[in-house]
């Protein structure tokens, strides 16, 4: 699992499409949300790969139930859909580069998830990443008159900003439960336990996006969206399945993390790509320039992940070889 680290870096262009869709003419704000999610079944090859393994007389672990395992797999799903719904609205309403940034909230609140559920140490390290998200987090929202005057509304902006720090704190909610799972519940780090916790929640996941297509009548203008997309309707058609897929290669890659390391350090790596997001964006999307101040956040930002990452690294070497 250890070679799923890269892997972690693949919602950078998933998080590219999604702002592509709504700049082209896409508006619907559950399909934005299906998407993220509705790539599993292209998990399904993997599962005849690497299949369970079997068990052994002299295992002391016991296994949870099937029903355990299923209630386990529809709240996690439910937490997903609304984690996305959330994402999506903060996507539309924001621009690309401050909803990247304000995403790097996640990484203080999954500091203090993984305090409280997962036991988890806090050294300077963290508290150092923990405090220069959260402050340039602050700046983002304090300093946003340029990027908001014209395209975004002040209110909409607002908007955008909760939800998308309320979808942090639920993606790091969901990132310090998994590696409880895992470590509590399950008891398992195989390839076949980690696959069934992406496959089973991103199908609640998915159904729960579909019912809510149809619930908010956004299903019955999804034709017209797709003749009405700028770049033509393959292009529509191409931009979600890509989304779909990417995101779910790199849900793959931060679950093997989760399942081997940690959620803190899965999320640490994580957010090491959000400041590339903003520079991929001029070059790709054309988005305004951010401003100055943020461009030196970003790149403190970046420092700072690679130096807590480095750390983080050796501290596992050096426990595995303790």
């Amino acid at each position: 699992m250890a070679q799923s680290t890269p892997q972690v870096e693949l919602p950078i262009p998933a998080t590219l499409l999604g702002r592509f869709y709504y700049d082209e003419g896409g508006n619907s704000k559950w399909m934005a949300a299906f998407v993220q999610s509705s790539g599993f079944p292209i998990l399904i090859p993997l599962f005849f790969f690497f299949k369970s393994p079997k068990k052994t007389d002299s295992s002391p672990l016991e296994k949870p139930s099937k029903f355990t395992l299923y209630m386990i797999y529809i709240a996690f799903g439910l937490l997903l859909a609304g984690d996305n719904l959330l994402y999506s609205y903060g996507m539309l309403f924001l621009p690309v580069s401050t909803f990247s940034l304000i995403s790097a909230s996640q990484l203080p609140f999954n500091a203090l998830f993984s305090l409280v559920l997962n036991a988890q140490k806090f050294t300077a390290l963290i508290l150092n990443s923990v405090v220069v998200v959260t402050i340039s987090a602050a700046l983002l929202a304090v300093n946003s008159e340029s990027e908001t005057s014209e395209e975004f509304s002040g209110g909409k902006y607002a908007i955008g900003f909760i939800c998308t720090v309320a979808a942090s704190s639920a993606y790091a909610l969901y990132l310090s439960l998994l590696e409880l799972t895992f470590k509590k519940v399950t008891k398992s780090e195989s390839f076949d336990t980690v696959l069934k916790m992406l496959f089973y929640p991103s199908f609640v996941a998915s159904c729960c996006c579909v019912v809510g297509l149809y619930v908010s009548g956004e299903m019955s203008i999804l034709t017209a969206e797709m003749n009405g997309f700028s770049k033509g309707e393959i292009s529509y058609l191409m931009t979600l399945i890509w989304t779909a897929i990417l995101w779910t290669i790199g849900w793959i890659g931060m679950m093997g993390l989760i399942s081997e390391v940690s959620s803190l350090f899965s999320n640490v790596i994580g957010t090491l790509g959000l400041p590339t997001v903003p520079v991929l964006a001029v070059i790709i999307l054309m988005t305004p320039k951010t401003n100055p101040q943020k461009l030196r956040t970003l790149k403190l930002l970046l420092l700072i992940d690679k130096f807590q990452i480095t750390k983080n690294i050796e501290q596992v070497e050096a426990r595995g070889k303790a």
